[in-house]
């Protein structure tokens, strides 16, 4: 029996080992005249989108995908919903190579999962379910970048 531990090589480079809602709020503020008002109206419904990481133990990561929904008519609120939607990553990978994996694969992995709670929470509303689009997560990663990058400059 061989007691080494298993090469780098050998492996699997990024593994899930769980995902779970960590977070989730829903409200409709001005129920039930909303639901009137809505009928006459469409809604402006920007969504906001926000990935961090936490170390957890060695090679072994949490990723949270925040999203945040507002529904609104030009006189108010119809619903808000937050979900941070998270997981638990083992990455064996080359150091250089984890944060990108950590900011654009792993978020991409949890989007579909998250993109079901968000439909289902704002049926369960009684909205039409909310299909989010597929988010692009290279472009989230590139200004997250250009943010860090400018802000060790301004230090500087």
């Amino acid at each position: 029996m061989n007691d080494t531990p298993a090469p780098q090589a050998d492996l699997p480079q990024l593994q899930i080992n769980g995902q779970y809602i960590k977070d989730l709020s829903f409200e409709i503020p001005a129920a039930p005249q909303v639901f009137m008002e809505m009928q006459s109206e469409q809604p402006d419904i920007p969504i906001h989108v926000d990935v961090n990481v936490n170390g957890v133990g060695p090679n072994l990561f949490e990723v949270v995908l925040h999203l945040r929904v507002e529904a609104k008519l030009p006189s108010k609120s119809l619903f808000i919903l937050e979900l941070d939607y998270g997981g638990l990553f083992t990455v064996n990978l080359p150091e250089e190579q984890v944060y990108p994996v950590l900011m654009i694969e792993c978020p991409r992995l949890l989007f579909p999962f998250a993109r079901n709670v968000v439909a289902d929470m704002t049926r369960d509303g009684g909205f039409p379910p909310l299909m989010l689009q597929p988010l692009d997560f290279v472009a989230l990663y590139r200004s997250r970048l250009e943010e860090m990058q400018a802000g060790a400059t301004s230090q500087a």
